[in-house]
Formats: structure tokens, C-alpha cells, sequence
């Protein structure tokens, strides 16, 4: 009997790294590379921040909610959620079942820069001062992401997380 996939899901603040890093540990272990993000988009037909606008942000709530009902069901997964899914704690329990969390942490600081780029894509930056609102999300999120296995992605390049979670995921 073959033994089952558990699946790797990361979550954390935008901008740590998840997609990035989840694509380099899917190809790693062997496993199907899933962002929630841009699964609901490609469901949807539209992108996170027209959910946000035409929807509001319950209803993308609710997408989320959908989708990991569905990936709760199956294994052999690496899955880069959106930041704020996993604080849902019944998305976190049906995630957490068949698979192991981690939390991808990095500074505000280094938030900042690296979303300088492409900050307008992020619905809950679109404010003024986005260093202030990413200060006062992670504070917000602080307790939440606690909950998790940290993993920080500061002066870190990609490789280098995908290695260290590699390491964690072969000593579970």
C-alpha cells in the first residue's frame, strides 16, 4: 500500500514568497503546484482585485472557502494560499487535515519592497501609505499566523526556503 501525500500548504502575508517558493517545492517533491488565488481568478474570469470591486470581499471569502473544501479532499499537493485564508479556522482545520502548514513570515520592510511592483494588484493596498497598512494587517494577522510552523523568507533567496521546508517536510 503506497503511503499518502500529505499535502505542503504555506500561507502567510503577501509577499513571503509562497508562490514563488510552492512552485520550486512542487517540482522538488513531485507534486501538482496549486495557488487559490489564481484558481479562483481562472475560474471566475477575473482577477482578485474586479472579485474585490464587483463582488466585494465576502464573496471572494466565500470562493476561497469553496476551494478548500475541494483541495481538503485530495493529496500530493503544494498549496500557496491567499494571505488571510488560512485565519479562517475552518479553512485551516480541513487544510490542516491530511497536510502539513508552514508560515511564510518576512519583515515589513521587506514586505514593502518586495511589493513596490506590484502593489496595485493587492485589493487591500490600495491606501496611501503601504508600509503603514502592511504593519497594521500583520498585527491584525500576528495571532493567527502564530498558529503555524514560521518559516522566515527574510535575506533568503528561493532556493534557499525551498530547501529549508524540504528539510522540515523529509524530518516529519
Amino acid at each position: 500500500m503506497q503511503k499518502a501525500k500529505k499535502n505542503i500548504v504555506l500561507t502567510g502575508f503577501m509577499g513571503t514568497g509562497k508562490t514563488t517558493v510552492g512552485k520550486l517545492l512542487a517540482a522538488e517533491l513531485g507534486y501538482e503546484f496549486i495557488d487559490t488565488d489564481k484558481l479562483i481568478e481562472v475560474r471566475c474570469g477575473r482577477s482578485i482585485p474586479e472579485i474585490f470591486r464587483e463582488s466585494g470581499e465576502s464573496a471572494f471569502r466565500s470562493m476561497e472557502a469553496d476551494i478548500v473544501r475541494e483541495l481538503a479532499e485530495r493529496e500530493g499537493l503544494v498549496i500557496a494560499t491567499g494571505g488571510r485564508l488560512m485565519l479562517e479556522p475552518a479553512n485551516a482545520a480541513a487544510l490542516s487535515r491530511k497536510g502539513l502548514v508552514f508560515c511564510l513570515v518576512a519583515t515589513p520592510d521587506v514586505i514593502v519592497s518586495r511589493l513596490k511592483k506590484n502593489h496595485q494588484s493587492r485589493p487591500l493596498l490600495n491606501v496611501p501609505d503601504h508600509g503603514e497598512r502592511i504593519v497594521e494587517l500583520l498585527q491584525q494577522r500576528a495571532e493567527g499566523y502564530a498558529c503555524f510552523h514560521q518559516v522566515m523568507t527574510n535575506d533568503k533567496n528561493p532556493k534557499e526556503i525551498t530547501k529549508e521546508l524540504f528539510d522540515l517536510i523529509q524530518a516529519d
